[in-house]
């Protein structure tokens, strides 16, 4: 008799309905106003694991770009000492025109799918950051006095990211210069002017016109990996509504 009465009182319980939800925001910053101790404390655990899963994310992914950019520069070296040591065994005749063609060509394939995936995974992370400002605003929201101790932005715009990117003056160019997607688009761009000298080589042409070839082609596709970089930034910023804008003196 008691466990049927422990069935019953548990399926009561089961049937309960739980907690009221958090209310909802309004206007530009959600207000923790209004909510208990049990709930403030249930919301910065749930922010902190939420927080916790996007650094995770964000290592793994940075961590399997740079992996993948450390195989091209591997294949690429491996690549072009193999040239060299072919061009001398065939003393630069016969069939090692077409092999040197064929293992650029290869290269190139590698360099723009690496670069693809790099350029990817910069809006990736961009996407990380955006949502660990949000979460920031968040734990600002249940306690203001948190403000001072935080370095990186609260706020999910334009100049948010950036202050989150770095903090202690605008960001330079020198950190896009000097990124995991630069050295890419470098060394790409270099195989893509190798392979189209190349192939103006086997066409019998002059040296200077092989050379001509090749650097308009390097130069063309770094420019054009630039452009493709900076249309997907953008394209983030036409597409992502932030929640929270920096104040107008930033």
């Amino acid at each position: 008799m008691r466990r049927k009465r422990a069935r019953v009182h548990n399926a009561g319980m089961a049937d309960a309905p739980g907690p009221d939800p958090s209310p909802p925001a309004s206007g530009d910053a959600p207000a923790a106003d209004g909510l208990t101790d049990a709930q403030k404390s249930l919301r910065a655990q749930l922010l902190a694991t939420e927080h916790w899963s996007l650094l995770a994310s964000r290592s793994t992914t940075q961590g399997e770009v740079l992996t993948r950019i450390a195989i091209f520069l591997t294949v690429v070296s491996a690549g072009l000492i193999g040239l060299g040591i072919l061009g001398n065994a065939t003393q630069f005749r016969g069939w090692f025109g077409v092999a040197a063609l064929g293992v650029l060509f290869l290269l190139l394939l590698l360099g723009l799918i690496t670069m693809l995936r790099a350029f990817n995974t910069a809006t990736e992370d961009l996407m990380y950051v955006l949502a660990m400002n949000r979460l920031r605003a968040a734990y600002l929201d249940l306690d203001p006095g948190l403000e001072p101790y935080l370095m990186m932005s609260p706020f999910d715009d334009v100049h948010g990211s950036e202050v989150t990117y770095h903090v202690f003056f605008p960001r330079p160019a020198t950190q896009i210069l000097g990124s995991s997607m630069m050295i890419i688009s470098v060394v790409t761009s270099a195989v893509a002017g190798l392979f189209a000298g190349g192939v103006a080589a086997s066409f019998d042409a002059p040296v200077g016109v092989c050379v001509a070839v090749g650097v308009v082609a390097g130069v063309g596709a770094l420019v054009w990996m630039l452009r493709r970089g900076y249309a997907l930034y953008r394209r983030v910023w036409r597409e992502h509504t932030p929640l929270r804008r920096s104040p107008p003196n930033g």
